[in-house]
């Protein structure tokens, strides 16, 4: 599997197949069934940790394609690459997901842990999720308002009862981008947050801040070879956050909807005493952001890379009090 995932590690699957329609994917979900096997849906492989044992079962390798557009509603195919997905909107004059450029994986991934950046969230734009249902053996559309959309969360996540087959998204016909809400973001577009730019603009800002930190898919760049955020940034009630003021000062504070404050994983870990490029044997924190765990040489294990992620999260413990989630999804393995 390593050579399915971008961390390039994860051990061989017992059964591997690829699908190209709607159709072969929920046939080949209901023969794993009937055969007893474990399912693994895989994407693009890019938010997940495998096991160096593999997967005991059948992975099935979703390679749907296709994308309607129609009265400012889109929906596109599981299997479609999301960023491709987005630089065709930029084109089409359709406004909503610049600011999720360059983002690897697929689009049915998505709305599985409401995937964002740089000031939005799919949940912002998604209308619904066409899904098969494992338990029921039905085809489902789920509007947005039942797909349970929270802070990298969603009904999807954690659960294997649906599998996504397709999303819908309601875009703005328009030249220009959504009100840019990520204070980074505004910078490097000159603009006050809650200004607008064309939508290539903010595509192309978008794409060299997270070059600038290894988080485009880039094969000459050993930092790439990660999952993204390895953790997510921990969101504080009033206790939490208070316990947290009494050890540490200055750190970021990000006002909530629902009264709790969200802080910054990346300052947690710097701050913790983990700085870019701290390396535990084979396996290292990125040279150029503190939230990506990295596997640069392909040389590592899966295992390495969890005693580094444990090194980190206990560091973080000790130091503030928080214990540090992790984002990707794991399978066979956990953090302990």
């Amino acid at each position: 599997m390593s050579g399915y995932t971008t961390l390039r590690l994860g051990g061989p699957a017992r059964t591997f197949v690829e699908v190209t329609t709607e159709d072969e994917l929920i046939a080949e979900v209901r023969a794993a069934e009937l055969a007893g096997d474990p399912v693994l849906i895989l994407g693009g492989g890019s938010n997940l940790v495998i096991s160096d044992a593999g997967f005991p079962g059948t992975v099935i390798h979703v390679s749907t394609r296709g994308v309607t557009v129609e009265d400012g509603l889109v929906t596109a195919q599981a299997g479609e690459d999301w960023d491709a997905f987005v630089a065709r909107c930029v084109r089409e004059g359709l406004s909503g997901v610049e600011c999720l450029s360059g983002i690897p994986g697929r689009v049915g991934s998505t709305p599985i842990q409401n995937v964002g950046a740089y000031g939005q969230d799919v949940s912002e734009t998604i209308t619904e999720v066409r899904a098969y249902d494992r338990r029921t053996g039905e085809i489902l559309t789920i509007p947005a308002a039942d797909c349970g959309f929270t802070y990298r969360h969603s009904v999807f996540k954690g659960d294997d009862r649906y599998v996504v087959l397709a999303v819908t998204f309601r875009l703005a016909a328009s030249p220009d981008s959504a009100p840019i809400k990520y204070a980074e973001l505004a910078r490097a577009l000159g603009v006050e947050p809650g200004g607008t730019v064309p939508l290539q603009d903010a595509r192309d800002a978008v794409l060299a801040l997270r070059s600038g930190k290894g988080m485009v898919l880039d094969a000459a760049d050993p930092d790439t070879r990660s999952a993204g955020s390895f953790f997510t940034n921990p969101i504080l009630d009033e206790r939490q956050l208070k316990e947290f003021a009494d050890r540490a000062e200055g750190f970021p504070a990000f006002p909530e909807p629902d009264g709790r404050t969200k802080t910054s994983a990346a300052w947690l870990i710097d701050h913790a005493g983990f700085p870019k490029g701290h390396a535990n044997g084979p396996v290292r924190i990125s040279t150029k952001h503190t939230l990506a765990l990295t596997n640069p040489t392909e040389e590592a294990t899966t295992e390495e890379l969890l005693a580094l992620a444990r090194e980190v999260r206990d560091g973080v413990r000790a130091a503030f009090g928080i214990t540090l989630v992790n984002e990707p999804v794991f399978v066979g393995v956990t953090l302990g």
